[in-house]
């Protein structure tokens, strides 16, 4: 099929899907597997499609749950479904072009009036650093160490070694 430009089409598909409160993301997955396939057949006007593939293409796990979500997919033309009574064959699949118009088209999403003016602006959330944040209080030369010499320092000896301290001559008959 000519002149079909699958971006314009997944943007207005997902305008419609964000819209859309009936569908769930089986439905989307389901949707989204089926246009791989039609892609990769080259946008033909129909096509044949193997349950199992589908399914495997769209992650879904029952058949039951790719039969309702494929019909009502179907049934709320966004695509049209016709099931096969051979098993050989494969069932036969029509996609809806959509956004595919030769001119220019409009995103109107998340205006009131469906007008634009200018550039959309996209906040970015920034981390906020804090002056304790950019100081790093595990480094050795931020800790402060008291009574505790030069020479510990560079051989890397415990500040206040009575936390460290055993005894080598204990009496293992007394109680704890």
């Amino acid at each position: 099929m000519k002149n079909m430009n699958y971006i314009k089409h997944l943007n207005v598909v997902f305008t419609l899907f964000s819209k859309d409160s009936r569908l769930n993301p089986t439905h989307i997955s389901l949707y989204i597997a089926l246009f791989q396939l039609w892609n990769m057949y080259h946008f033909p006007k129909t096509f044949y499609i193997n349950r199992q593939e589908v399914m495997e293409l769209s992650k879904i796990g029952s058949k039951s749950t790719y039969h309702r979500s494929i019909k009502a997919l179907s049934h709320w033309q966004y695509l049209v479904y016709n099931p096969s009574k051979n098993k050989f064959k494969g069932s036969q699949v029509m996609m809806f072009q959509f956004g595919t118009s030769s001119g220019q088209e409009v995103d109107l999403i998340g205006t009131k009036n469906g007008t634009r003016s200018g550039q959309e602006v996209v906040s970015k959330i920034k981390h906020i650093q804090t002056l304790k944040n950019n100081k790093n209080d595990t480094k050795p030369e931020n800790l402060n160490f008291k009574n505790f010499s030069e020479l510990d320092k560079r051989h890397g000896r415990v500040p206040n070694p009575d936390h460290l301290k055993i005894d080598l001559d204990k009496n293992y008959n007394e109680p704890l």
